[in-house]
């Protein structure tokens, strides 16, 4: 299988080296790997080009983006400007994050996962994170979800949930579509990738907002945005949190944003909420 690998990179330099490493060193190698360092001020772009010198593999993509932090926007943008340099003789393309350190055996088990199911349309492994001087699984971790740090898709999924929406909420709307279109995911647990640094480390008042936003955009409905909001809260052991996502919520209706989904696509999606809803109740 052919994989190409995506990697968006702000400010990486303490991190991407290892990530690198681990890539170029699996027991199935990625046919192309591609690097977007956007806008970084430190090393990032000399760390990177090291790697280019030595591996054919692997390239470099310099962009120029705002220096305001955007979940969601600005890392998709990187990614399209990493899609860009890529043609599309691909089996498997993958959105990674700089500051993962992968199994060496990483892509060749998802490679088994998508030739044993044809159905299989995502799938990745579980993110761990240091603590204490050992690994442990990140809470944000869920068997039914995958990260948005390690993404791979199989071509024609990629293709029929309209690739990836330059918005937060990204990591979720593209899963709701794949399952809109028929297709299935696969987490594997024996897969413990490192994530260097914890998700939300770096997420501002405004960001949060943005995640109740997201909500509205998905077409939530008011009542599975509350449980939502609320479940994503609890996790994160923070209240002020659930105001945030709500207040993002009422303010995206409030600005009538655009919607990430069509409304038959939200219907589906608001089914399919409150199925897992009534089978965790059970």
């Amino acid at each position: 299988m052919n994989f190409y690998i995506i990697i968006p990179a702000h400010n990486e330099a303490d991190v991407i080296s290892q990530t690198l490493t681990s890539l170029i060193t699996q027991t199935l190698p990625a046919k192309q790997i591609v690097v977007v360092n956007d806008n970084s001020s430190d090393h990032t772009k000399h760390i990177v080009n090291t790697f280019v010198d030595k591996y054919p593999n692997v390239s470099l993509v310099n962009t120029i983006s705002s220096d305001a932090h955007l979940p969601g926007s600005k890392i998709i943008n990187a990614f399209y400007k990493g899609l860009e340099q890529l043609d599309d003789d691909y089996d498997i393309i993958c959105k990674f994050d700089a500051d993962l350190i992968f199994p060496k055996n990483y892509l060749e088990q998802l490679a088994i996962h998508f030739n044993t199911n044809a159905q299989l349309g995502m799938a990745a492994g579980f993110c761990y994170i240091k603590n204490n001087n050992q690994w442990i699984l990140e809470n944000l971790t869920r068997k039914d979800h995958i990260r948005g740090a390690l993404k791979a898709y199989r071509k024609q999924c990629f293709l029929d949930i309209g690739k990836l929406k330059p918005s937060m909420g990204w990591d979720t709307v593209d899963e709701l579509l794949a399952k809109y279109y028929g297709w299935e995911l696969k987490t594997d647990e024996t897969l413990q990738v490192k994530h260097l640094k914890p998700t939300g480390i770096s997420y501002n008042k405004a960001s949060k907002y943005m995640q109740g936003e997201a909500m509205y955009k998905m077409r939530y409905g008011l009542i599975i945005t509350l449980i939502s909001a609320l479940k994503l809260a609890y996790k994160k052991k923070s209240l002020n949190l659930f105001a945030d996502y709500m207040a993002g919520y009422f303010r995206g209706k409030r600005q009538n944003l655009e919607q990430l989904v069509t409304k038959e696509q939200g219907h589906y999606i608001r089914q399919l909420r409150w199925k897992g809803i009534k089978g965790k109740l059970k």
